[in-house]
């Protein structure tokens, strides 16, 4: 669990998140200083980080390359509690003490799974998050938040636990297909609409065709910060970091019900439609207005594959998994929903009927 006194002894740090070459000199001072033996340093991958991302972290620390390596598959289906146990596993078998690092090289599954073995491991090891996803970036990583999924409910089991610090490379980028980039961006429109009026409008220039060739750094740096200051004021998502969760109430129980019938969805596409659905329901019950609401919709639609039609049969599945919401109370399900762009609301109570309506629309 996150200990409160290294979470303010972190907050007094001068910060936690470096970029680009400077995150690397950090990295290497830290790794030469505060680790006793290169054999009880372990960086966890997948296979596509292995190949794509793993030769750049050795470019840069190159002594790296004598440390102990885990792979395991990727995707969200190895996000559970099986792959867990063969990490640790590995860990045991070349004798990781508790002294050792883990550094998680990947997207939001690695630094998820690699967080919480680090949490649980002999009670606790240090690990670093080096998120080479757009999505691991603005979100995954970012937060104190490690878990694994249960079955098909999205991150059901797991805990919160401070990370020594985040290594952000926007260079990875290149090795992403659109579709990652566009899963990625979801999160920061999101974090637009909850905080930041301007940063949401900065987000609304991004059109298609010029994806790769913007400018990055700033966005995501700003990105960052906004989720940051909110995690800052509420680590341990008591009141105001709830409203982090917006799009998500639908969105997570869209993308695990896709998942339980093997029909993959891209966290972004999915989250998007559930601030497209929860936006709408904003509209009806927390004050957002109609040009609000419209401008949301016309804005994500656009960037978007959205899927419109949602049958009876599934909506009923969907309303069994939101049930299973971390948020929820009183077996009550709870909202984040917008009030304006740029100003969110949390706990709010939707009754069913409204909630299926937003599917309709």
């Amino acid at each position: 669990m996150l200990n409160e006194a290294k979470f303010m002894k972190m907050k007094k740090r001068e910060r936690l998140i470096y970029f680009n070459e400077e995150a690397y000199d950090i990295l290497k001072n830290y790794l030469l200083h505060q680790v006793d033996s290169i054999r009880n340093i372990f960086i966890l991958v997948d296979e596509k980080t292995y190949r794509h991302c793993l030769p750049i972290l050795f470019h840069y620390i190159d002594f790296l390359e004598k440390s102990n390596i885990i792979e395991i598959k990727s995707g969200e289906k190895e996000k559970n509690i099986y792959t867990c146990i063969q990490i640790c596993k590995h860990l045991e078998k070349f004798k990781a003490t508790r002294k050792s690092l883990i550094l998680n090289l990947g997207g939001g599954v690695i630094t998820d799974i690699g967080g919480f073995v680090a949490t649980i491991f002999k009670r606790g090891i240090r690990f670093v998050n080096i998120p080479t996803t757009l999505l691991g970036m603005v979100d995954a990583s970012i937060g104190y938040k490690t878990g694994v999924n249960l079955d098909s409910i999205k991150n059901e089991i797991g805990s919160f636990s401070v990370p020594e610090f985040l290594i952000i490379d926007t260079h990875f980028l290149k090795t992403l297909p659109n579709s990652e980039i566009f899963s990625g961006m979801a999160e920061m429109f999101k974090h637009g609409l909850i905080a930041d009026k301007s940063f949401w409008k900065q987000m609304n220039q991004i059109q298609k065709n010029i994806i790769h060739k913007h400018e990055w750094g700033q966005l995501i740096h700003k990105s960052i910060l906004i989720k940051q200051k909110i995690v800052d004021q509420d680590p341990k998502e008591k009141g105001l970091r709830k409203i982090l969760n917006f799009g998500h109430t639908i969105g997570h129980a869209l993308e695990s019900y896709f998942m339980n019938i093997n029909k993959k969805i891209l966290h972004g596409i999915a989250i998007t439609m559930g601030m497209i659905y929860e936006s709408w329901i904003s509209c009806k019950i927390n004050g957002l207005s109609i040009s609000d609401y419209k401008e949301i919709k016309s804005t994500l639609s656009a960037l978007y594959p959205i899927q419109n039609k949602i049958s009876d049969f599934e909506i009923q599945k969907l309303f069994l998994i939101m049930e299973h919401d971390k948020k929820n109370e009183k077996n009550q399900i709870q909202f984040s929903l917008l009030k304006e762009i740029g100003k969110c609301s949390y706990n709010c109570q939707v009754p069913y009927s409204l909630i299926k309506e937003s599917f309709l629309i």
